[in-house]
């Protein structure tokens, strides 16, 4: 007879086993936007995407649903072309060293694809070259000459990405020839910029000369486009941050004006090829160019699933039985609600669409920007430097996920969230829970057969709490589950926390120390029960989010990866044995925020500030005022859990009027916050009578 309810065993995905879907289960596939495959530091903020997608991924598994998470290097492109002239190598070799790069820096993360692959491949020339027939074929591409910027100097078209000036709508003086990164609109045509100079030869000559392209005609796909994206984005309650950024743009704006042809070819040589289609004139015309990369990249998701399987079909060309999610930055949002999709059309295949898409806005850096040139920031091949854990750096940079405006990286709340959320609550709920079994109940888990119903009719005050408890714990379950369907990854962790806080409290409540076992060793043995049974519900809920740690709880429990149950119930029996206990957090001494600071400032520290907006100012401000009156925290455990769930419940309330979180009632979760004030209250003025 087994010690463990045997029912609530995950299913472990077979390493080796390709991915298909099944008909009797749900079926997910999950992309993340493709790194560019010639960037060697991955700056944190910009590894957002995959992370949060094989979170996703994660969570879809501890569903039991069938899952595939596919992403890889986007390669093609006048960046890489160029770089690797400057490198005296060939773009291909290039390729394969930064690719080899980026792969290490995802294994560290604990990045989990099922597959990572390129777009620099044969299967890509092929599926895109398909797609370029077929929409030929269905008269959506037109073909039409106009002016290019030329650079004289340089002897070349420059592609968009290689053109700079001032934006037309914003002003901002550093926008590329296709995108404005401050206002995230897009350029048809690098000609739209004010003052264009060429990125890599600033003093060159810019000339434009005539040159034929082919567009696809967005115009016509418009309706259809158009029409798709207010069924899904309302079936599916996609954020706000979706469909427009804070000036209300990107997609709503491009719908409102009428999409333009956008053109899909360009002069590169590195790339894929237009293809030739039997017409000798268009044919010329055509000879030598290759494919826009927006016209190649989303393609590669495709094509990395066809190098997975050649059964690849049975993912892409199967809407009615597969879930597509995928994960970017706000940078990307147009291009994957706009012109993948077109292309999807274009083509006229059934293929699978999106249902879900998360997108996030920008994580800046101890009052800047990340900045690989000036060494400004942590990279993702230099995070592992701290000596930290993945975990730690998992937990921090998804509670500080951009998902309704910037966030900002501080060491200083990199350390306070490390020592308080993980070390202080969570670890320390684990940790104390899991010794105690091992030094008082010979790491048996303590009780009875009967005690398993949760019926404890012989103790009235402890079945009150048990009640309670319980209560407390599926009230926090229902909302983690809620928001990790709708990929609510920040609220999900927060309810993960709320789950160890609470069980902390659990503890504290029943006053389990060595007199509780002397005096009433029956409601001891209850208490690590219900408390050893949360640490199990605990090691599925965060194992999205900080698998190692989730592995290194079910070892210490000695028991099977499970799925997470949706009511709290005893799956560990008394007398099943726990493994040993170890720590999983350790405290960072607040000493290392001055030593990370300055070696990862580069030369930011050496500049002088910029001068803060009024906007800033009154940020400032109101942060100083709030600090002033905030109420001084009694340096008891009980008062610091307590804390910690006012400022999570007020992170929430952020998250609700923000539109992040769209499901829950707003005045309810005011006056939850308005309770725990008042508890802490209560408690400060209990304090000061002892």
């Amino acid at each position: 007879m087994t010690t463990y309810n045997e029912q609530v065993e995950r299913k472990l995905v077979e390493k080796d086993k390709v991915i298909l879907p099944e008909d009797d289960r749900e079926n997910v596939l999950i992309t993340s936007a493709l790194p560019c495959g010639l960037v060697a530091g991955i700056p944190i903020n910009s590894s957002q995407a995959p992370q949060t997608a094989t979170m996703y991924r994660t969570w879809e598994i501890v569903r039991n649903r069938n899952t595939l998470y596919v992403c890889g290097t986007d390669e093609y492109g006048t960046a890489t072309e160029t770089k690797a002239i400057e490198d005296g190598i060939t773009p291909k070799e290039l390729c394969d060293k930064f690719t080899a790069i980026h792969k290490q820096v995802y294994d560290w993360f604990e990045i989990e694809f099922d597959k990572f692959g390129r777009t620099s491949t044969d299967k890509q020339t092929e599926i895109v070259q398909d797609f370029y027939k077929n929409i030929r074929s269905n008269n959506l591409l037109v073909k039409s000459t106009r002016e290019q910027i030329y650079s004289v100097e340089e002897d070349k078209f420059l592609a968009d990405r290689f053109v700079e000036g001032t934006c037309p709508y914003c002003q901002a003086d550093d926008a590329r020839g296709d995108q404005c990164d401050k206002c995230s609109r897009t350029f048809d045509s690098p000609l739209e910029l004010q003052s264009p100079r060429s990125k890599m030869n600033p003093n060159s000559q810019l000339v434009t000369r005539p040159t034929a392209h082919m567009y696809l005609d967005l115009g016509k796909l418009q309706p259809s486009l158009e029409g798709w994206l207010k069924d899904t984005a309302k079936q599916y309650n996609w954020p706000a941050n979706i469909i427009i950024n804070s000036d209300r743009e990107i997609v709503e704006a491009r719908m409102k004006a009428g999409l333009q042809p956008s053109a899909i070819t360009r002069d590169l040589k590195w790339g894929v090829p237009v293809p030739a289609v039997g017409d000798a004139e268009e044919d010329a015309e055509m000879a030598g160019k290759v494919m826009y990369v927006w016209m190649d990249a989303p393609i590669g998701y495709i094509s990395i699933t066809a190098n997975y399987t050649d059964q690849w079909q049975k993912w892409w060309l199967n809407p009615k039985n597969v879930n597509l999610y995928q994960f970017m930055g706000k940078d990307n949002v147009y291009f994957h609600l706009c012109f993948f999709p077109s292309l999807l059309l274009a083509d006229g295949r059934d293929w699978t669409r999106l249902k879900y898409i998360s997108s996030t806005d920008y994580l800046q850096y101890e009052g800047g920007k990340f900045s690989k040139s000036k060494g400004v920031g942590v990279f993702g091949n230099s995070a592992k430097e701290t000596g930290l854990s993945p975990s730690v750096w998992r937990y921090f940079l998804l509670s500080r996920r951009p998902e309704s405006g910037d966030t900002e990286f501080t060491w200083s709340d990199f350390v306070s969230a490390n020592n308080n959320n993980l070390l202080k609550n969570f670890g320390n709920f684990v940790n104390r829970v899991l010794k105690f079994t091992a030094a008082k109940f010979d790491s048996l888990v303590p009780g009875e057969a009967q005690d398993t119903n949760l019926i404890f009719s012989d103790d009235s005050e402890f079945m009150t709490r048990k009640n309670s408890f319980v209560k407390d714990i599926n009230e926090i379950l229902k909302r983690y589950i809620d928001s990790m369907e709708r990929a609510h990854l920040r609220s999900g962790l927060e309810d993960v926390l709320a789950l160890s806080r609470r069980g902390n409290e659990w503890i504290q409540e029943n006053k389990l120390d060595n007199a509780l076992l002397a005096e009433h060793p029956r409601r001891a043995q209850r208490t690590i029960l219900v408390a050893i049974n949360l640490i199990y519900i605990l090691s599925s809920a965060v194992h999205p989010f900080m698998p190692s740690t989730s592995e290194s709880i079910i070892n210490q429990l000695n028991a099977p990866p499970r799925t997470l149950p949706e009511t709290f119930a005893i799956d560990l029996y008394p007398g099943h044995r726990i493994g040993t206990p170890s720590i999983l957090f350790t405290r960072i001494d607040e000493k290392m925020e001055d030593v990370w600071r300055k070696k990862f400032g580069g030369m930011q520290s050496e500049e002088p500030k910029p001068e803060l907006s009024k906007k800033q100012l009154a940020k400032q401000a109101k942060a100083a005022k709030a600090a002033k009156e905030a109420v001084k925290v009694p340096d008891t455990p009980e008062a610091k859990l307590l804390n910690d769930s006012i400022l999570a419940q007020g992170d929430r309330i952020r998250d609700v009027k923000s539109g992040s979180i769209n499901d829950a009632d707003l005045d309810k979760e005011v006056a939850h916050l308005k309770q725990l004030k008042n508890d802490m209250e209560a408690m400060i003025k209990k304090l000061e009578s002892m």
